[in-house]
């Protein structure tokens, strides 16, 4: 008894399956769907390389251009000879994403946090924070011209890669303390 089917029997399921695929339902169906919407960019895939050329003339005492699409922060020493990037978390929204040109103003060891006003409209429970293992800037803060902005530290790892901040851009903390040190007050700065 042969299991292969006769030739009768592959040209009827062919016509089936043709015949099912151009169905007026199935068609209506299709055409139901929604527009495709663009993929969803992850870290590792939307990942650009960036240029300190493509944003400043100079580079100044040194450079630092934050990605918000990439999730990524490039720093240049003075020379170009030291290069690093750095996986860093964004803004949760982008109302609250700020781009532009500031410069590093200040830099903390073992910051202390004070909510803005619109934090703690959005959650009344917010109070003032002392430097410590609960403190959302982590261990190392370099304020920006911009009121209110940081690169900061965090303590919680699962914001890194992900839209989890008020505006700042964070980074793990052993990594904020690679870059607090190398990284000069008056270090330009373009978030993007």
């Amino acid at each position: 008894m042969s299991t292969t089917p006769t030739r009768r029997q592959a040209l009827l399921g062919a016509a089936a399956a043709t015949t099912a695929l151009a169905t007026p339902s199935l068609l209506r169906a299709q055409s139901a769907r929604p527009p495709a919407q663009a993929p969803v960019q992850r870290n590792v895939s939307s990942f650009r390389t960036q240029y300190w050329q493509d944003h400043f003339d100079t580079l100044g005492v040194a450079t630092i251009v934050a990605d918000t699409q990439s999730r990524a922060l490039h720093y240049w020493n003075a020379d170009a000879s030291d290069y690093r990037v750095f996986p860093t978390s964004i803004p949760i929204s982008e109302d609250l994403t700020k781009r532009g040109y500031t410069e590093i103003v200040r830099k903390k060891v073992g910051p202390d946090w004070t909510p803005t006003p619109s934090q703690v409209e959005r959650n009344p429970e917010l109070r003032y924070m002392p430097p410590g293992p609960d403190n959302p800037l982590g261990t190392h803060a370099m304020y920006l011209s911009w009121p209110a902005y940081l690169i900061h530290g965090t303590h919680d790892t699962r914001k890194i890669g992900r839209p989890s901040s008020d505006g700042c851009i964070g980074l793990y903390n052993e990594m904020i303390a690679q870059l607090f040190a190398i990284t000069p007050v008056g270090t330009q700065v373009r978030i993007i």
